[in-house]
């Protein structure tokens, strides 16, 4: 070999020496990469350590086929009325309350915006719950069991309830129940939470809900150490009569277990609503109530129960109910959520000088009372002490509420206004008058069942043709004399702007006497 020759030959051997180094490096990387991918988990890579997307990052819909053995969570038929397929009559005395308005949502700020430190566990530095918090959480996941997320079998509302790791994010409309990896739960649930099932009419004014079990779920930004209701306001209420009968027994029915450790959240928020029954919502609840439709946080909760618990109108099912609790018990409540002192009837004689009170509930715009003067010095001549107050949607609870309670006896033409029995003491009597037309079942369906299991006593008093005002619309021997029954085929509408908006009543008081004479004589000891 020439000497020329050799540094050239140097220069090679070092060129492949490198090479050789770079392919080693490249093996090598490769076959650490395997052993990732087949050892570890690689969607710690993709995720979060807690298998949870950023807040930003999370879906707002995710299709999935529901594999659990329940109804379809589809929209039920129109039928106009959930109960019956008869006409649901609803008072026009009380119309429903527009939406509030600037400065009342200002005014009411405190009720409907949360607490940032109510009903929360501390969050650890990176944002995550403690060790402990986490397996109380894991704990609470195996009470749910094989049990569905939702039950859609009653007649008149749907309901979730989940217990385990529950993410509730407002933004998406979605409730997530957390599922381990190997889970084989695959549910997905849409639920508008008010308890008017089949009244399409009402539902479509309602903010759809997804309910579903998911292995994926958004970041939580608030940790709750208690339970959650989740239902809406915006259906009927501004009625009376279905302020209590959608709202008020419901929430009472599902809420009471936890003695006001429970967090409300309410989709369509009516602002002037909770202003109206402050006093009920925070007997129900310890903490402020949470605008849904606002709020931009993901909540964590152990417990959270979507849509309220409701059965026939204006009613508790205490076999059904959690607790089993009864209509006395919601009597029981409501006069102790506005201190109400009269717990029972006053006997007659046991205070020589108080007499009996009576109270009228007056009416200004249909089914009024044309010989008020008349029934009111009839009632004083029996030995009554006669009060006359009205009911309406703008009337002072608190103060209504301690008229009602104070009296014996009341009394009113079929409509919202009767919904007042829920401060009457126990064992008073309440009597309904019913207008003409063949309302008898609604009537007593609305009130006097309801009434009967508070522990009332109750009277239904049906008007003749005499006592009715429609006489001076119709000659005598009009078919809306003769059968009234057969006017309800022409609908709701028609039932309620013949026999509700456009119909009076003239008392006879000698065909009446017999039943406040009754009344009087149930408060014989």
């Amino acid at each position: 070999m020439k000497s020329g020759e050799r540094p050239k030959l140097g220069r090679g051997l070092r060129q492949e020496t490198r090479r050789f180094r770079l392919l080693v490096i490249v093996v090598g990387f490769f076959l650490v990469s395997l052993t990732f991918v087949l050892v570890s988990r690689p969607d710690a890579i993709l995720f979060n350590m807690n298998g949870k997307l950023p807040v930003d990052q999370a879906p707002t819909s995710i299709l999935i086929k529901q594999k659990v053995n329940s109804p379809p969570a589809t929209s039920q038929k129109t039928s106009t009325d959930p109960l019956s397929g008869d006409p649901r009559v609803v008072d026009d005395d009380d119309d429903v309350k527009p939406k509030g308005t600037k400065g009342e949502e200002e005014e009411s700020r405190v009720l409907s915006e949360p607490d940032p430190t109510s009903g929360m566990t501390e969050l650890t530095k990176d944002g995550s719950k403690s060790e402990g918090e986490e397996a109380t959480a894991d704990a609470t996941n195996v009470q749910q069991g094989s049990k569905p997320l939702c039950d859609f079998s009653n007649f008149r509302a749907n309901v979730c309830d989940m217990r385990g790791n529950v993410i509730v994010h407002p933004k998406a409309t979605s409730i997530l129940y957390t599922e381990p990896a190997g889970s084989q739960r695959d549910e997905l649930w849409k639920i508008k939470p008010y308890p008017r099932k089949g009244d399409e009419f009402c539902l479509s004014h309602i903010t759809e809900l997804t309910v579903k079990s998911s292995k994926v779920a958004p970041e939580c930004t608030k940790y709750h150490d208690v339970p959650a209701v989740i239902f809406s306001l915006t259906g009927y209420t501004g009625n009376l009569f279905h302020d209590f009968t959608d709202v008020m027994v419901p929430l009472f029915t599902t809420a009471s277990e936890f003695n006001g450790e429970v967090q409300f959240l309410i989709t369509d928020m009516a602002l002037w609503w909770t202003i109206k029954y402050h006093t009920v919502l925070q007997k129900l609840s310890n903490y402020p109530v949470i605008d849904f439709s606002k709020d931009d946080q993901v909540h964590c909760f152990k417990r959270v129960i979507v849509g309220l618990h409701a059965y026939m109108e204006f009613t508790i099912d205490s076999s059904k109910a959690p607790q089993h609790l009864s209509m006395v018990d919601f009597n029981r409540f409501m006069r102790g959520a506005y201190s109400l002192g009269k717990d029972t009837v006053t006997a007659l004689g046991e205070y020589p000088k108080v007499k009996p009170r009576l109270l009228i509930i007056k009416r200004h715009r249909t089914r009024m009372f044309l010989n008020l003067d008349e029934i009111i010095a009839m009632a004083e001549e029996l030995g009554f002490e006669v009060v006359i107050d009205e009911a309406n949607v703008s009337s002072d609870i608190s103060r209504f509420a301690r008229v009602v309670n104070s009296v014996d006896v009341m009394m009113g033409v079929h409509g919202a206004g009767l919904t007042n029995c829920v401060f009457l003491p126990q064992n008073a009597t309440l009597i309904q008058i019913v207008p003409w037309g063949g309302l008898e079942w609604v009537s007593r369906t609305d009130f006097g069942n309801p009434s009967e299991l508070m522990g009332l006593r109750y009277k239904q008093y049906s008007i003749s043709i005499d006592e009715s005002s429609l006489t001076d619309q119709y000659p005598r021997d009009h078919e809306i004399f003769k059968n009234p029954i057969s006017f309800h085929k022409r609908g709701f509408d028609f039932i309620r702007q013949t026999f509700m908006d456009k119909q009076n009543v003239k008392l006879d008081c000698k065909r009446f006497k017999p039943i406040l004479l009754e009344a009087l004589n149930n408060l014989n000891p």
